[in-house]
This record gives structure tokens, C-alpha cells and sequence, in this order.
């Protein structure tokens, strides 16, 4: 057995230690993949798992959303909220108390690693704002941005030292992460992002966005816009080393995508306070997904 064989098995058996998503959520992930489904439908749900239940209201009472009143009817957190982002709070939960690292041996910083993920979520879901798209779909976009990286965290978890060296190398020889990655591990994060997507069975559009973001003109799937959007937020933020991704030289953004996109580097100029803003904003979204 190769050493890149030896260390995919390695990976490959903590990913499937990994718990399988709740019950809970991959109903709320069937029922939401339904056009015609209604609050009613969640709420039937998510009424039965009372640690989720206290989310979602803990959520719509944050600052996050500055309500003057406290709202204590679960149907109405639902409907105020909105289907997408009660879905997107019971995944992220899902997936952070997942993957979380338990020890203290680590080659990734995670507190930089998730404002980082952050930061391409929100990006993401301004340029998809900025560019029209429907409402019920932005945030189709701050998920598959704030999960595009989440095959660094087993990489992280279990294979520390070599990630540490394609850190390393990475900043030395001035070249894009997955490609170190690739020379020193064999294989990159898009990889076993992938292994871990298909495992929850998650959408077409985060899977695809997980596994071409550092390949955009490959992709001819039909999530383009989400895969786009996601890649130039990653560069956006990577460039502006907002967080810490690992990637300090990522492959520049081709042109086809900004023309597919219609948006131009100006852009980030107008919405650069808006990324600060959403992302403090969305640590709170973060701290109600991570609390025991």
C-alpha cells in the first residue's frame, strides 16, 4: 500500500465515524428539497426535536434580526425566518458539531478557518443579491460558501503533521493549497469535502461547489451560478485574508466567470462593508450552531 493509499484509508475511517446527520435534519433537508413545501411542514418537524426547536427561536430573538418583540410561537420563528434559513441553521448545526475538532494538535487555526468560511458565505450571498437573484434562493448560496472548504477539517483532525508541511509548502513555493495538498497528502480538500457531501447526501448545488471551486472552468454542471459565485467569493476573501484559510495563493479568477456572473471586481468595492458587516452578523448564526 502507497502512502497515498495509507492516508486516504486514514481519512476515509474517520469519515465514517463521523455521525450520520439527525433524523431531524434530513427530514428538514427531504421536506425543503419539496417546491410546495410550507412552514406547517417544518414545523411539524422540528416541533418534536426541542434542542433544535430552542435554536431556531434562540435565532429569530438574536441580534442578528433586531426584533423589538420576543417571538415564542415556533410556526411564526418559521415563517419569519424563512424555510431556506432554518434549513441552513439545522445543517450547520449538523456540521459543526460534526466535524468540530476535539483535540488541541491542530495545523489549521479554527477560529480563522470558520471566519473564514464565513466570509465566503455572506460574499457569496451579496453577490447573488447584487446580481437578482431570488430571494428564496440566497441562502442556497451562504451555504455552499460557508461548507466549500469543510474537506480541510478531516484533513486537519487526522493527517496534522502532513498538512502542516502542505501549509508550509503552500507559502513557500507561493502556490494554491489543494495544489500542496495534492503533492504532499495526494489528494486535496475538495476531495474528501466530497467524501463527506455524498455521505449526507447533501444538494447538487453545495456538492458541486465543495468539489470545483478551485476548478471553475471545468464545471458544466447545472449549479454555475452557485459554483461561480462561491469561487470569487474565495478568492475575495483569500486575497484580502479575511480569516485563514490555509490559501494565501489561490489561482486568480478567470474572466468567463465575471462575464457569466455580470459583475466586475468594482463590485467588492461597494460591498466590502456590507462582507464586515454580514459576517459579524453571522458569527451569531455560527455560535447558536456550535452551542451544546
Amino acid at each position: 500500500m502507497t502512502n497515498e493509499e495509507k492516508n486516504l484509508l486514514h481519512v476515509k475511517r474517520y469519515i465514517e465515524k463521523i455521525p450520520a446527520l439527525p433524523v431531524t435534519v434530513t427530514k428538514i433537508l427531504e421536506i425543503c428539497n419539496n417546491p410546495n413545501t410550507s412552514p406547517i411542514d417544518l414545523n411539524r418537524v422540528i416541533s418534536v426535536d426541542p434542542v433544535l426547536m430552542g435554536r431556531v427561536l434562540k435565532l429569530i430573538n438574536s441580534a442578528y434580526y433586531g426584533l423589538s418583540n420576543q417571538v415564542t410561537s415556533l410556526a411564526r420563528a418559521i415563517i419569519m425566518l424563512g424555510i431556506n434559513t432554518v434549513k441552513n441553521l439545522a445543517l450547520s448545526t449538523a456540521v459543526m458539531q460534526s466535524l468540530s475538532p476535539k483535540g488541541d494538535t491542530q495545523a489549521l487555526d479554527m477560529q480563522g478557518f470558520w471566519r473564514h468560511s464565513l466570509c465566503v458565505g455572506v460574499t457569496s450571498k451579496l453577490i447573488a443579491k447584487a446580481r437578482k437573484t431570488d430571494p428564496k434562493e440566497l441562502e442556497e448560496y451562504f451555504i455552499a460558501g460557508l461548507l466549500h472548504d469543510m474537506g480541510k477539517i478531516p484533513l486537519n483532525n487526522t493527517l496534522t503533521e502532513l498538512y502542516i508541511q502542505a501549509l508550509v509548502k503552500s507559502d513557500h513555493d507561493h502556490r494554491p493549497l489543494h495544489e500542496a495538498e495534492k503533492t504532499i497528502i495526494g489528494y486535496d480538500h475538495r476531495d474528501i469535502g466530497l467524501l463527506i457531501g455524498e455521505q449526507w447526501k447533501l444538494g447538487g448545488g453545495i456538492l458541486d461547489t465543495i468539489r470545483f471551486h478551485h476548478s471553475l472552468m471545468e464545471y458544466i454542471g447545472p449549479f454555475k451560478n452557485i459554483v461561480f459565485t462561491v469561487g470569487v467569493a474565495n478568492y475575495y476573501a483569500n486575497v484580502n485574508e479575511i480569516g485563514f484559510s490555509g490559501n494565501r495563493y489561490p489561482d486568480p479568477t478567470p474572466d468567463e466567470v465575471l462575464k457569466h456572473l455580470g459583475i466586475q471586481w468594482e463590485l467588492f468595492d461597494e460591498i466590502s462593508e456590507d462582507v464586515v458587516r454580514e459576517i459579524e452578523k453571522a458569527q451569531i448564526f455560527l455560535k447558536i450552531a456550535t452551542e451544546e
